[in-house]
């Protein structure tokens, strides 16, 4: 029996048809915004995680994941779904690979059952709980401490605002605590003060009172100030302290724990001469091997349960990461394999797998091993759906359905459905995109400058020190774990570059493309001048607004342990506004019209120079598909960053420094070009691009290539080659591009 799907129209898809074979892996392509996402995500996986959960009572319903049931005529054939998608894990500062995997939870019990000497249960070595963490730190691994040498810049008086934090400067709250009270001269530059009187300043102490006019008796330094207003205070802190804060502190690791997170007592136990600490520092293949060492039998099942997480790890090519590893810190593929861990031991068939482009983060040299666990999960009785624009993964699925013709209103349909060899015979979007193969780039730019990170060892950086040509694009490539991520934050922590990477935009539902680009105003000043209205009267968070759903379109009702409701508002029918306001028409377009339109279309009908202007970048970013008024929670992280791209080449003047996490993500082979252009226009602007990349096309269109290796984790951190990509030779990525 196949997945039988009729009329499926959710979103931009167009009455689709389609049968997909079950037990089968099945890989969905198309351009970028074609309706792959709605057909698999918001129609196939949407309508199998409601049945399923139509099959609890009420109250566990309201505590599984909610699922909006998608607009289609017919669905059959659906089994219980597992959605794996590319959504960072996230968390807070507690939340570790180890804990996310459960392995952390096994290895504490382990140690609460034969470690030495015995301190009591597995709480015993959890850093969230009070029985184990360190008291210093609680738990966190880190203490955040003053960065006292941002509090000054010695070539000012205090005059002239010397005490760079807020407050502090002349005209500041503070500012007379320290430079009306006699003991230090106002008018002379830090630098020519004397050690002793900085000190003083900073830190009062045994310093002031040694000065010739000693200060008040109740004076305080300003490290002591600033700590108590800042970091001493159990208020909520507004932005401007948050701000202080991330500006004028850093952490340092725990003086009590140096990281360990618990207490003495707990991380002085030992299995196999190993502390536990140790252990959540070690590689997991390495800590697999250690734990195989494990023989006694009374703790048989534990080691077991143990050694299939960390087996599982490993097959996901996640082995050079570490169970203390901040999951803060992990990039959206290895978020995506983390989540697969738990799903490879289990004895469930006849289940269907959802992945949304599994091999991104992946280096090419990495991707069989995503490969093989698409195929291990397909072999034991699974069907396997999986959005994807890795010619590598759609080489080997047993069925390819493609969504297209183009983005947007111009894809939705079915345009092919079949094996790898008849694709390639096809003339959709990917066929030909398939075979356009650009050569390396013959004739790179030449850099006008340097920028150089300087002794970098964040992770596993093996205390490099490397130069990124300026006014160039440049693209940081090698195997996953060897040491991208990090050299590129040191780049952006030593030189203050701008991050553009996939974090969403918003988490507010009103948030749109008309209120990210601004263009809200012109807009309603257009409505305004042809109808003689305030503009006030456009606006649906204001006067012009629905009485009955304020604006939104929709009623929420609230049905206790039953899942909420949402109704489209029968007043307006979800048009927002007023009958009063929608009379008023621009070009034939009412204002709730506007949503509807393309940024494409919006660009030919809204005739505004500020409109045009606010809206023209987005389609030059190949974004002119998305409708105005199409929430921006709802964009994919590759559209997230596109928008972000976007943004800076409306608003960028200076010179700046950018570095961009995988900006190829969610994009077809087509898609590839437009974004390598809009890279190219940035460069020409004067700017300095650094992108984090595996996509071969991405590297061949490089000026310049640093690619690190020559492995994951320890066996990385090295710079293998850097220079133009004509020069680029034995290494994985000179391989991969061939």
């Amino acid at each position: 029996m196949d997945i039988r799907i009729r009329g499926a129209r959710t979103n931009n898809l167009k009455a689709v048809d389609v049968d997909i074979p079950r037990g089968r892996l099945v890989v969905f392509a198309g351009v970028s915004g074609s309706g792959k996402s709605s057909l698999v995500f918001d129609t196939i996986a949407a309508e199998a995680g409601h049945q399923l959960n139509e099959t609890f009572p009420p109250f566990t319903r309201n505590r599984l994941p909610k699922w909006s049931r998608p607009e289609v005529e017919e669905i059959k054939g659906l089994s219980p779904v597992v959605v794996i998608d590319q959504r960072r894990l996230g968390g807070n500062a507690r939340s570790t690979v180890g804990t996310i995997t459960d392995a952390w939870t096994y290895l504490r019990l382990l140690f609460s059952r034969i470690g030495t000497p015995h301190v009591g249960e597995s709480n015993h070595f959890s850093f969230n709980d009070p029985a184990g963490m360190c008291p210093t730190c609680s738990g966190l691994g880190e203490v955040v401490v003053s960065a006292v040498e941002r509090f000054l810049d010695l070539d000012r008086s205090l005059a002239e605002g010397a005490i760079l934090l807020p407050g502090f400067g002349n005209g500041g709250y503070w500012y007379a605590q320290y430079a009306d009270i006699g003991s230090f001269t106002a008018d002379t530059p830090l630098r020519e003060w004397t050690p002793q009187e900085r000190e003083a300043l900073l830190y009062g102490g045994a310093a002031a009172a040694a000065l010739g006019v000693r200060p008040p008796a109740d004076y305080e330094g300003i490290v002591a100030r600033f700590e108590r207003i800042y970091l001493h205070t159990s208020d909520n802190l507004s932005d401007r302290k948050q701000e202080a804060i991330a500006r004028f502190t850093r952490s340092q690791s725990c003086p009590d724990c140096h990281g360990d997170r618990l207490n003495e007592a707990s991380r002085g136990v030992t299995v196999l001469g190993h502390t536990i600490g140790e252990l959540s520092r070690m590689e997991v293949t390495e800590l697999a091997d250690l734990v195989g060492r494990v023989t006694e039998p009374a703790v048989a099942p534990v080691r077991g349960a143990l050694l299939d997480r960390l087996g599982a790890m490993v097959t996901m090519g996640l082995g050079y990461l570490h169970l203390g590893r901040a999951t803060t810190t992990l990039s959206g593929g290895e978020s995506q394999r983390i989540k697969t861990v738990k799903h490879l031991g289990s004895s469930l068939v006849e289940m269907l797998y959802v992945f949304d482009e599994p091999t991104v983060g992946l280096h090419p040299h990495d991707v069989q091993s995503m490969i093989t666990l698409l195929r291990q999960l397909r072999d034991q009785g699974n069907t396997v759906l999986v959005v994807e624009h890795d010619p590598a993964v759609m080489a080997v699925a047993d069925q390819i359905v493609e969504i297209g013709p183009d983005a947007g209103a111009g894809g939705g349909e079915l345009v092919f459905q079949g094996r790898f060899e008849d694709l390639k015979a096809a003339r959709t979007a990917t066929a030909l995109a398939l075979a356009a193969q650009a050569p390396a780039k013959a004739a790179p730019r030449a850099a006008t400058g340097v920028i150089t990170v300087a002794g970098a060892t964040r992770n596993n950086l093996k205390d490099l020190t490397v130069d990124f040509p300026a006014q160039v694009l440049t693209v940081l490539t090698g195997v996953a774990g060897s040491g991208k991520s990090s050299l590129a934050a040191e780049l952006v922590a030593q030189q203050g570059a701008v991050v553009i990477d996939q974090r969403a935009l918003s988490t507010n539902r009103r948030s749109t493309p008309i209120t990210y680009t601004g263009i809200a105003a012109p807009i309603r000043k257009l409505f305004a001048q042809a109808s003689g209205l305030p503009a006030g009267h456009f606006s649906a968070n204001s006067a012009g607004a629905c009485p009955d759903c304020n604006g939104l379109g929709v009623i929420y009702t609230d049905l206790a342990f039953m899942d909420g409701q949402e109704t489209v508002c029968q007043t307006c029918q979800g048009r927002r506004f007023t009958p009063e306001v929608l009379a008023h028409r621009v070009n034939g377009l009412s204002i709730a019209d506007v949503d509807d339109l393309t940024i494409h279309d919006a660009l030919d009908l809204l005739p505004d120079a500020a409109i045009r202007r606010g809206l023209g970048h987005l389609d030059r970013v190949g974004l002119g598909y998305l409708r105005l008024g199409q929430p921006l929670t709802t964009l994919s992280g590759g559209e997230c960053q596109r928008v972000k791209i976007a943004k800076e080449l409306r608003d960028s003047a200076e010179p700046t420094l950018y570095v961009m996490d995988e900006p190829t993500t969610g994009l077809h082979l087509r898609d590839i070009a437009t974004l390598l252009r809009i890279l190219d226009q940035l460069v020409e602007q004067g700017h300095t691009a650094v992108v984090i990349e595996h996509n071969v096309q991405v590297i061949r269109h490089a000026d310049w290539v640093i690619d690190l290796g020559p492995g994951p984790g320890k066996h990385g951190g090295q710079v293998l080659y850097e220079g133009p990509v004509a020069g680029l030779r034995d290494t994985a990525t000179a391989d991969a591009i061939g």
